[in-house]
């Protein structure tokens, strides 16, 4: 769990298209077995530490004839901004990800200062 303390808490959220397979023939689109992207995230302003990032796919366009096979996680998370990582296995065909993230997590406030 994360604790947030004296300082305030900033949240910032955003939508990445990871990718469009189909169109050039992509290996997501192509391929079998085990396939990654990863896509970088730059926080428009940074959190005083690693925030808490929340990823999801909010639109997908899988090919129906096999098993539809997704994890997507939030990686190397720093107070600057994280990856987003998709994978897929076996005959599954993907041609379009776009994922929607959340951050949260403390940042400056206005009137903080330094001694």
């Amino acid at each position: 769990m994360q604790k947030f303390g004296h300082t305030a808490v900033g949240a910032t959220r955003g939508s990445v298209q990871l990718f469009s397979a189909f169109e050039d023939n992509g290996i997501m689109w192509s391929g079998n077995g085990p396939r990654q992207e990863a896509r970088k995230v730059k926080f428009s302003e940074p959190f005083l530490s690693s925030p808490l990032v929340h990823v999801s796919i909010s639109m997908w366009d899988i090919e129906s004839g096999a098993n539809q096979r997704a994890d997507i996680s939030a990686e190397n998370i720093t107070p600057e901004g994280f990856e987003i990582h998709f994978r897929t296995w076996g005959d599954t065909r993907v041609a379009r990800i776009r994922a929607d993230w959340m951050a949260i997590g403390s940042v400056r406030h206005e009137d903080d200062f330094d001694l």
